[in-house]
């Protein structure tokens, strides 16, 4: 047998992140990052349920996808600290697609404070809806889902503040050091259903949620003297991390955080 030629190898490997037929919930897909992993899975043929509170910039997400021609985008409100919320979310999907073939936990939320000045507020804040919302949108979609079909991808969008101290972050980098090891703890358990649960972890992502906090130069001057490309990660650099977590491309990858983060954690 002749070995394939270079157009069949890369036909192969193109079909590895193939999403057609798959469906895929996502939450904070109105922002930023969420909007733009929608949107690339979406584009490589995934049918989507987006989640978020904001139901103006939610649908301004699946907009987008029908204009680009996608294969269409469901909607719906939750608030990923409600356990009731997340639990219809998965819910509608499995009413609406029959399955769950992936969820990206994209939800979350920064409020930088140094840490003599974090308050309980704050703390509170931050941990409910990065770890806490994390935490129970897997289950939902793992018990509902992903258990009885026996087969699921799971993303959690963790942070290289899950990896190393960040400034003015003690409430995130509490977090985000959670969902990594929550990350590991889920891909041993659910393993035997077949169901991988991963994480990117980015550097800072240049979105309109970040942008003021690069007016202070000092700050800028911190964060572009350890990202080693000498520029923050683009929503896309994250979304492909995403789409390979996601695909049949990472069937033998589990429990691992990826990190997106230029080389930051490499010092």
């Amino acid at each position: 047998m002749e070995p394939p030629n270079a157009n069949q190898r890369g036909e192969r490997m193109d079909s590895f992140f193939d999403m057609t037929g798959k469906a895929v919930v996502v939450t904070g897909a109105a922002g930023d990052l969420g909007a733009d992993i929608a949107k690339t899975l979406s584009a490589r043929g995934a049918s989507l349920l987006l989640c978020d509170l904001d139901p103006e910039r939610l649908s301004r997400t699946a907009e987008d996808i029908a204009a680009a021609g996608g294969a269409g985008a469901a909607q719906q409100v939750v608030d990923v600290t409600r356990i009731s919320d997340l639990e219809s979310m998965a819910e509608a999907a499995v009413e609406r697609f029959g399955r769950i073939d992936a969820l990206i936990n994209s939800a979350g939320v920064n409020i930088p404070q140094r840490a003599e000045d974090v308050t309980e507020e704050a703390w509170d804040k931050i941990l409910d809806i990065n770890l806490k919302g994390a935490f129970f949108a897997c289950r939902a979609v793992a018990e509902k889902a992903m258990i009885p079909q026996k087969r699921g991808k799971i993303v959690n969008i963790s942070s290289q503040a899950g990896c190393v101290g960040l400034i003015r972050r003690a409430a995130y980098c509490a977090s985000k050091g959670g969902v990594n090891n929550l990350t590991k703890e889920l891909a041993l358990e659910w393993a035997e259903h077949n169901i991988n649960v991963n994480a990117v972890a980015p550097t800072f992502v240049e979105t309109n949620l970040t942008r003021p906090m690069f007016e202070e130069k000092e700050f800028r001057d911190y964060v572009m003297s350890n990202i080693l490309f000498d520029r923050m990660a683009s929503p896309k650099d994250v979304s492909a991390g995403v789409l390979y977590l996601a695909s049949d491309a990472s069937d033998m990858v589990t429990g691992h955080v990826l990190l997106v983060d230029g080389g930051w954690t490499a010092h």
